[in-house]
């Protein structure tokens, strides 16, 4: 699943490829990944020109004109693919957007995944966006402060805080597994149990690897809008259960932590 990283980079090369260029056809094959019926969302996108893209968490924002807003979630994952005049479209996609310099935008969702829009007016009223919590790459609202009185003010598990979308928006499964590594922090660990320390280290280390992710482009299963890679593979202890700890040399464990699943180094980890 792309996380903050692969949608950040992806949000950029919409904004620099498609920014200015207009709308003029769309094609929808799966009205099911909408919000609002097929003709509506014809109406709010086909001749309107795309502004500059931004993200929040796993959101893609692309203003389009003056008055709309298209919102996309990748779900599961997706090819979201930018192709040149002339080039062949994929056999399958759920979404197909004719830009006016002659390219062709297709979304094709590997499960699930969401293709809303919305009038710029009423996009508060967007409850899956409106209720995003802090994103760890916005340097201003992403404080120290700021997420130490988020931790302080919470008793959870430490990882159950970090994946909640409405908490903190972009981390998930992938790049918790390092994160609470590097921080020393099992991922059960209750907030209430944590010290200035250890926040500080934990703040730190999360906007550092969601940053060196997004320097390489995210994750190397992910691909981006050009249909290339990303290069980011070497995970310290995710995913490489019964591996030694790159620190102490200790097998890695994989545990049941809630609904998924966790990797840790159960002497680096306690």
């Amino acid at each position: 699943m792309p996380e903050l990283p692969e949608i950040r980079n992806l949000s950029m090369q919409i904004s620099a490829e498609m920014a200015g260029k207009k709308i003029v056809t769309s094609e929808i094959r799966q009205e099911k990944c909408l919000n609002v019926p097929v003709a509506e969302f014809e109406q709010l996108v086909t001749g309107k020109t795309i502004g500059n893209a931004y993200s929040r968490g796993k959101w893609i924002f692309m203003p389009l004109a003056d008055d709309a807003v298209f919102l996309l979630n990748l779900g599961m994952g997706a090819d979201t693919v930018l192709h040149k005049n002339g080039n062949s479209l994929p056999d399958k996609y759920q979404i197909k957007l004719g830009i006016s310099d002659g390219r062709v935008f297709t979304i094709s969702f590997w499960w699930f995944g969401y293709a809303h829009v919305m009038p710029v007016s009423r996009l508060s009223e967007h409850a899956m966006t409106a209720s995003l919590g802090l994103d760890p790459l916005d340097s201003d609202g992403f404080s120290y402060e700021t997420f130490a009185r988020l931790v302080g003010s919470k008793k959870c598990k430490i990882k159950t805080l970090l994946t909640d979308q409405k908490l903190i928006c972009g981390i998930g499964n992938v790049y918790i597994q390092d994160i609470l590594f590097r921080a020393g922090l099992h991922p059960d660990r209750k907030t209430s149990d944590i010290s200035e320390k250890e926040c500080k280290l934990l703040h730190r280390v999360i906007v550092e690897n969601l940053s060196n992710a997004l320097e390489l482009g995210g994750l190397a299963y992910e691909r981006d809008l050009h249909g290339v890679n990303g290069r980011f593979s070497e995970f310290l202890i995710g995913y490489r259960e019964g591996k030694p700890c790159p620190v102490c040399g200790t097998a890695i464990e994989k545990i049941k932590t809630g609904s998924t699943a966790s990797f840790i180094c159960p002497h680096c980890q306690r």
